[in-house]
């Protein structure tokens, strides 16, 4: 189903990226066309059906939500996207419409949430990127019994991916921005305040 939803879920063509904004003439207005799908990819906070935060997701996964009966939009942006029959607003907040229990253990080890713990930031240059310009990178590499655990990877731009190599930070002359941990539920919701800050829609939701 999500395979047919990527071909109805998509911004119309002629959908220009100042229409996503608050206003006409915003920086952003004057950007290429192939920036555009970055909308989809566009953070949204996930409530629980008592309006708990419980996680953040992108807007094509609270789109599915929505299309399944799953979640309801909360709060939407400015922006919105086109199936055949209708025009949908991109959500900002969605809530699920029944209660999930939420375990209070780590999140499982995946990329998505190695990037989303790491911020899309690269843990040696400190830059930001889009995750498809980030790798995951073994601190201590595999080839001396480095492990692929939470404490072991981090996200890292192809740059100083290359730069490593098979050696470690100190070896390599790098510097690790922070030490890797786990991430619990803590941090999800460390990640969602700090989000917070930036989307207003988001702060009512969130206790600081």
């Amino acid at each position: 189903m999500e395979n047919r939803l990527k071909n109805v879920l998509r911004p119309r063509p002629n959908l220009g990226l100042a229409k996503t904004t608050a206003g006409a003439g915003a920086p952003n207005s004057q950007l290429p066309a192939t920036k555009r799908p970055s909308l989809m990819q566009a953070p949204v906070l996930v409530l629980n059906a008592t309006f708990e935060p419980i996680n953040v997701t992108a807007v094509r996964r609270a789109l599915v939500l929505m299309l399944k009966g799953v979640a309801q939009a909360e709060e939407t942006n400015h922006a919105e996207v086109h199936s055949t029959s209708k025009a949908i607003q991109v959500p900002s907040v969605i809530r699920l419409l029944t209660y999930r229990h939420i375990p209070q253990q780590s999140r499982a080890r995946s990329r998505k949430n190695i990037l989303l713990r790491d911020r899309n930031t690269c843990q040696f240059c400190g830059s930001a990127f889009p995750a498809a310009e980030l790798t995951l990178d073994h601190v201590m590499p595999r080839s001396r019994g480095g492990r692929s655990s939470w404490e072991n990877l981090v996200a890292c731009c192809y740059s100083c991916n290359n730069n490593k190599g098979d050696r470690t930070p100190e070896e390599a002359g790098l510097k690790l921005q922070r030490r890797p941990r786990p991430f619990t539920l803590h941090t999800s919701r460390q990640l969602m305040r700090l989000i917070g800050h930036r989307d207003e829609k988001w702060r009512k939701y969130l206790f600081y």
